[in-house]
């Protein structure tokens, strides 16, 4: 027994009394259970003088190993106790301050951006006015000012947002080359103005991780490459390295002591800056970059050498072969140049309560050529629709606004007036996770203040209608639904928005309507019959999945043609959707063209049904050179056996399974076992419904169901 006191202890044999050493009613009972189950039972417990212990009770064994009674034990535990709530508390007032620290950032934010929102807008309105002379410089100073000044709040924030825990990583598959064509384009201009050379390597490597979170990374490492580099060049290349990608940060800068390589991960630490120089910044990109480096798992080393330059390396992992992303679409639309800001014009609306702000918004766009109605309030906004003829082309609004409705309130309201999908820009200070998440959901576009007027300009751009493009139709029911009718519609239902916005510009792209719904009861909320289209569904959806989806709307004899899309396919998923309805199955990652595929094959099937019957047709032909044996093992892939079990129930080795498998794949042409089970449901169909799984074992596709 370890105690600071003494402890006075009778013999303990069960049937004697027992004397605690602090109040117990549960000693007895304890002492009972342990000689029925021989296991040890421990307990803490306050005495009435304040201190604690741990009463541990064990079996007590004689000589000859008979069990003849229990042994209890004290351990005086007051001290850890203390220590441990100590740190609790200290924990609890820690994690109370960083709630709070995070409130002041987000409320400051807010305050800050406003005005200085302000100051950007009549900057670029002075570099317009101001061509020539000393004035000129001045500008240019200001604009300077104004740049670090907005770097420095974007940062104090961006490390906020990493310690609330709102940043979220959003893991996909991509070429690397698309970052640093990014990198390379945004870099090249600031390593020229110091004199020195930025050389980027192409590298066409599939990574995966998160492209924003990694080009954030890479951005600051870059950044930090320039910032301490005054002579030579700064490399910016990838190379294989223990099956991952390191992607290295290369330059000939003043370099790092030894002693500082972990130091310089801390926040606000710089080397050789003990002036604060303003041009290098606050200290925190490098800490920003392995936080995000930590949240994605991608390890950072730090080589260097005093005098002679500095090499940061991150390595990223590399997909497997079977999630291969697709290859980049070259007929993506890009963002227009610079060369192209100012050729679209349209009708904007500026919503914004500040009178200063409103007034300046209205000058920027109107010398852009614009045309600009300003409204202060939402309020204001409404009132414009009681004129039939006000159609803008774009809603730029502030979102903290007067009279119990935010801009993004106001702009579902407009929207909904309007029959139509009005592009939306949300200008906001706020940087919520809700808010931010809420603009997206809203399938709305957000700008932070304060937002630079050329890249206000240039995504202005990105949403008004081409030159030469027939205007927007007057909002009446009738125009709406002629509208609607000229061109077919895809449905989509996912809760991802990202994804949805992806779909939405491939589709709208090739003249198809596009609605999107975050769920499946949106969508039954939503949708008319009567209208040609199709239904894009994910599987995986908050509350009503797309399974049941697919089964109610076959119930409600509202079926339409329906490709179910998901990221986790397997082949019993493929043979459920396809019970539930589906006409047809894709994978995640799809590529622009199988989507394209799958929604044009959807719409041929409403079209004409013969076209279910081609598709029959076709698919009976591509089994129709595959053996009994072969057809066999093809329907008990189809209904979910593995190989190891189709093995065991033919009563052949599984290497012959496998062998099988590949000769239909071969046959067939399918790329996957989706696809293979997608191809057999469909010969097994009558060809004019949708189809039903073939039963294993049956011996032919189209064998009894």
């Amino acid at each position: 027994i370890r105690s600071p006191q003494p402890l006075r202890l009778e013999a303990v044999i069960l049937g004697r009394r027992l004397k605690s050493l602090v109040p117990d009613d549960t000693l007895i009972g304890d002492a009972t259970t342990v000689m029925q189950t021989l296991m040890p039972i421990e307990r803490e417990s306050q005495a009435s003088n304040g201190a604690w212990y741990r009463r541990r009770i064990l079996p007590y064994r004689t000589q000859d190993d008979k069990i003849e009674g229990v042994v209890i034990t004290f351990v005086d535990i007051t001290e850890p106790r203390k220590i441990s709530q100590a740190l609790d508390e200290a924990k609890q007032d820690a994690e109370r301050a960083n709630v709070a620290k995070s409130r002041f950032l987000a409320a400051a934010s807010h305050d800050l951006r406003q005005p200085l929102q302000t100051l950007v807008l009549i900057q670029g309105l002075l570099g317009k006015a101001i061509r020539s002379g000393p004035s000129l410089k001045l500008v240019g100073r200001l604009e300077e000012s104004l740049s670090a000044m907005t770097s420095m709040l974007n940062t104090l924030l961006d490390i906020n947002q990493i310690e609330a825990g709102n940043v979220k990583a959003e893991t996909a598959d991509f070429s690397i080359n698309e970052i640093l064509e990014r990198l390379r384009d945004d870099f090249t201009f600031h390593a020229q103005a110091k004199g020195l050379m930025l050389r980027v390597v192409e590298c066409h490597q599939t990574v995966r991780s998160d492209p924003r979170l990694l080009e954030q990374i890479l951005r600051n490492l870059l950044s930090n490459a320039l910032k301490y580099t005054e002579r030579g060049k700064v490399l910016l290349g990838c190379r294989r390295r223990n099956g991952m990608l390191s992607i290295d940060v290369c330059d000939t800068g003043i370099g790092i002591a030894h002693k500082e390589v972990q130091a310089i991960f801390d926040e606000y630490y710089q080397v050789d800056n003990q002036e604060r120089k303003r041009e290098h910044g606050l200290g925190l990109g490098l800490s920003i970059a392995q936080r995000l480096a930590k949240l994605l798992d991608h390890p950072i080393r730090v080589r260097s050498a005093l005098g002679r330059g500095s090499v940061f390396s991150i390595s990223v992992m590399l997909p497997t072969a079977e999630a291969a992303p697709p290859p980049p679409d070259p007929a993506a639309e890009e963002p227009p140049s610079d060369g192209e800001v100012g050729r679209r014009a349209g009708l904007i609306l500026v919503i914004e309560d500040d009178a200063e702000m409103r007034e300046l918004l209205e000058l920027v766009l109107t010398d852009g050529g614009h045309g600009v109605t300003v409204a202060a309030d939402g309020r204001a906004a409404l009132a414009l629709l009681s004129d039939d003829r006000f159609q803008p082309d774009l809603i730029l609004s502030d979102y903290n606004l007067p009279n119990d409705l935010n801009g993004l309130q106001v702009a579902m309201k407009l929207r909904e007036a309007l029959h139509r999908e009005v592009p939306v820009i949300i200008l906001t200070g706020d940087i919520s996770t809700s808010t931010l998440r809420e603009i997206t959901t809203q399938r709305c576009t957000h700008l932070n203040k304060p937002v630079k007027v050329q890249d206000m300009i240039r995504i202005v751009q990105q949403f008004l209608p081409a030159p030469g493009s027939e205007p927007h139709p007057v909002a009446s029911e009738k125009v709406d639904a002629a509208n609607r009718t000229r061109s077919p519609v895809v449905f989509i239902v996912d809760d991802d928005p990202h994804i949805c916005r992806e779909m939405r510009a491939v589709l709208e792209d090739e003249d198809y309507a596009v609605e999107d719904y975050t769920d499946g009861e949106a969508f039954l909320a939503g949708y008319r019959p009567g209208r040609e289209g199709c239904l894009l569904i994910d599987a995986y959806l908050p509350g009503m999945d797309g399974f049941q989806l697919l089964r109610r709307l076959r119930d409600d004899g509202r079926a339409l043609p329906s490709i179910m899309i998901t990221g986790r396919a397997d082949v019993p998923m493929a043979v459920e959707a396809m019970k539930a309805g589906a006409t047809d199955f894709i994978e995640k990652p799809v590529t622009r063209e199988e989507l394209l595929l799958a929604v044009e094959r959807a719409m041929e099937q409403a079209r004409d049904s013969s076209k279910l019957v081609a598709w029959h047709d076709s698919a009976v032909a591509q089994v129709a050179g595959l053996t009994d044996r072969q057809r066999e093992i093809m329907d008990m892939v189809v209904a979910g056996h593995p190989s190891k079990n189709i093995a065991a129930d033919l009563g052949i080795s599984q290497r012959t399974v496998e062998n099988h498998r590949a000769a239909i794949m071969k046959r067939t042409g399918c790329k996957s076992v989706p696809a293979l089970a997608r191809l057999a449901l469909i010969a097994a169909s009558d060809g004019a419904t949708a189809p039903v799984a073939p039963s294993a074992g049956s011996g032919r596709p189209g064998g009894p169901r």
